[in-house]
């Protein structure tokens, strides 16, 4: 059976390369998962008896995203049958496709493997592949793709140096930026370019490894301002604990995490100026009190807490003063988003102070929560404040103020007011 396909240069030089392991580090839209599926199917048809090929994700969703419904699509000539609940695909030679997540682990065992896909494997267990795609490939010898925009210098980026080093030719690496891709506009790229933080253009567009991590923030992006006239107020808070500290003269406070609490104002174009961030080692009714009194002066129009047992411990004493101050809010779950705690920080925070759309109140000083964010992600040094921060991206909604002035009206019955 004859497939015509057209790949782009790049795709070409990687399909013909004898290696066995693959490792294509890639930025957004550089071919990298059309690519994998072209080879899904073509390995499919060349399969011993007995045997599959596997497409594997993060997640059982971003599986159906990227391969399912292009699998179809592009094999739809070759397909005998599809069974999207066990997301199976059955070609017309009898040969399988099975599409699965590295979420579960127990469905991909027992598999005898001609060929696997693992798609943006940095965010995929290293085991996955280690302890059961490589094994399930021994019996045929077979190959692997493993494709991947970088998510720091973790096992993706092992395998990736490994394939470049030269020193085992069953593997090699290619590195590719979406620029290799001629169906993009470089004006787009370029456009992204200058909206994008860095952390977010290196790491997505130009698949850079060192990136993450190094210089996330600069210290020359730190501005004071005075308070913008427009806008609401948000409240995000990091609970650190409430262990009653200073009444063991033993322990050591510095090195102790701090609950605080961010209150920033979002200005009506989705800017933030940051009016206090306060801070410290509270027990729970001195932390319920000062969320509170937060709210109480601010009138937010969102509050929340991160998500998990201290949200719950403090949640009882802070709805008790509530009621009894006749001050109320919904307060809203914060979470990690399924991210690293450094790359949700990042990718919150680096965008805004880089682009100047975030700006501290100019009649605080600021040297500690500056220290905190200059110096993330350091071993050692606290990143309460900053991680408080960072939650705002949660809550943040631009507020658009009306644009046209109303019409005074002239009242023509006064007793019926119009």
């Amino acid at each position: 059976m004859e497939i015509s396909w057209t790949l782009l240069p790049w795709q070409v030089e990687c399909w013909k390369d004898p290696a066995r392991f693959k490792i294509i580090a890639a930025g957004r839209r550089c071919g990298k998962s059309n690519l994998a599926i072209k080879l899904l199917l073509a390995k499919a048809l060349e399969a011993p008896e007995g045997s599959a090929v596997v497409y594997v994700a993060p997640t059982l969703g971003q599986a159906r995203q990227i391969c399912w419904d292009a699998l179809l699509e592009q094999g739809r000539d070759l397909i005998k049958s599809a069974h999207v609940n066990n997301m199976d695909i059955i070609l017309t030679t009898g040969r399988k496709i099975h599409v699965r997540s590295g979420e579960n682990k127990d469905a991909l065992r027992g598999l005898k493997l001609y060929f696997a896909v693992i798609d943006e494997a940095a965010y995929v267990p290293e085991d996955v592949f280690t302890k059961i795609i490589r094994p399930a490939l021994a019996d045929l010898k077979g190959e692997a793709v493993i494709i991947s925009t970088p998510d720091g210098r973790n096992h993706f980026y092992e395998w990736f140096k490994l394939g470049q080093s030269g020193s085992n030719l069953e593997w090699k690496s290619w590195h590719l930026t979406t620029l290799d891709n001629p169906t993009i506009p470089p004006e787009e790229i370029e456009e992204a370019k200058k909206t994008l933080s860095s952390f977010v253009f290196k790491q997505e567009f130009e698949a850079n490894f060192s990136n993450a991590g190094q210089e996330i923030f600069k210290e020359e992006w730190l501005k004071t301002g005075p308070e913008p006239s427009h806008g609401e107020y948000v409240i995000a808070i990091d609970l650190a604990g409430f262990e009653e500290v200073g009444k063991d003269p033993s322990a050591s406070k510095s090195r102790l995490d701090e609950s605080a609490i961010a209150i920033v104002k979002v200005t009506d174009t989705g800017g933030w100026w940051v009016k206090e961030i306060l801070h410290g080692r509270w027990d729970i009714r001195a932390t319920a009190s000062k969320i509170l009194l937060a709210v109480r002066d601010h009138k937010p129009i969102a509050v929340g807490i991160e998500k998990g047992a201290l949200k719950n411990a403090v949640l009882p004493y802070l709805t008790d003063l509530m009621r009894k101050n006749n001050v109320y809010t919904h307060i809203h779950d914060l979470t990690h988003a399924n991210r690293r705690k450094q790359d949700r920080i990042a990718w919150s925070l680096q965008g805004r102070l880089e682009h100047g759309r975030i700006s501290f109140n100019d009649a605080l000083e600021w040297k500690e929560a500056f220290d905190q964010i200059s110096m993330f992600p350091t071993a050692g040094v606290h990143d309460d404040l900053v991680d408080a921060l960072s939650y705002v991206d949660q809550l943040a909604i631009s507020n658009y103020a009306q644009d046209y002035e109303e019409e005074p009206q002239e009242i023509q019955d006064i007793i019926i007011g119009f």
